[in-house]
């Protein structure tokens, strides 16, 4: 990942969120989109944006097989964690297919029936 300044020390912190974060492949180039990253407490005058765009290295044939993926299958590229090896910030990558609104209305109906059912076994 490139980062500027005390983006490094919020991530050591834990202080990023990727639930709304998403990846695209702009000319040749892995880019993260939505990834936020709080400001460091500490910092001095100079805080980069919150959720500014990222640019994601990676070696040119990764970038191709996701760009593929991501064409011909119709997947989505989004970044699964962040975490820090050597000493440098990396980002696991994968390929996912968005829900349907029929699978969406079949997860908020399990959850609102296990929801029901812990409400009765609490008033129990």
């Amino acid at each position: 990942m490139v980062l500027q300044g005390s983006e490094v020390k919020s991530l050591y912190a834990g202080r990023a969120h990727i639930a709304d974060a998403y990846c695209r492949i702009v000319n040749g180039e892995l880019w993260v989109y939505h990834l936020d990253i709080e400001p460091w407490t500490h910092s001095s005058a100079f805080t980069p944006d919150r959720r500014r765009d990222r640019k994601l290295l990676a070696h040119a044939r990764e970038i191709v097989l996701l760009e593929r993926r991501a064409q011909e299958r119709g997947l989505s590229i989004i970044p699964l964690s962040i975490y820090f090896k050597n000493g440098k910030a990396k980002m696991l990558v994968g390929t996912a297919r968005g829900k349907h609104n029929y699978d969406k209305r079949e997860s908020l109906k399990d959850k609102e029936t296990k929801r029901d059912l812990r409400r009765e076994l609490r008033d129990l």
